[in-house]
């Protein structure tokens, strides 16, 4: 018998998660990007994005931060925003596009 692994999904307690559906669809990163960053700065003075994922180029910031052996669905941008103290979560187009941000705070 194989034992296979279920990994629970990411807790995303605590993270304010916007879902975006624009009419129409965007046409690429450059479009959700400012879209998102426009959510940020509604919510934040001064904000910073943590992580990021674009599902039309399979890529996510910082690269390589999923790792598994087989293909598998990318969750290391989603991990590594929780590590790094991500508030928001800005999702577009039902995964197409999704961004982590973090508020910046100076002392």
């Amino acid at each position: 018998m194989v034992d296979e692994q279920c990994p629970l999904p990411p807790d995303l307690a605590g993270i304010e998660v916007v879902i975006l559906k624009p009419d129409p669809e965007l046409g690429g990163y450059p479009q959700a990007v400012a879209l998102a960053n426009g959510e940020a700065a509604m919510r934040f003075e001064e904000y910073l994005l943590i992580s990021w994922y674009d599902r039309d180029r399979d890529f996510e910031s910082p690269p390589n931060t999923t790792e598994c052996p087989k293909a598998c669905e990318k969750n290391g941008y989603i991990l590594y925003a929780l590590s790094h103290g991500a508030t928001l979560k800005v999702d577009i187009e039902g995964g197409r596009f999704v961004f982590f941000y973090t508020p910046v705070v100076w002392d």
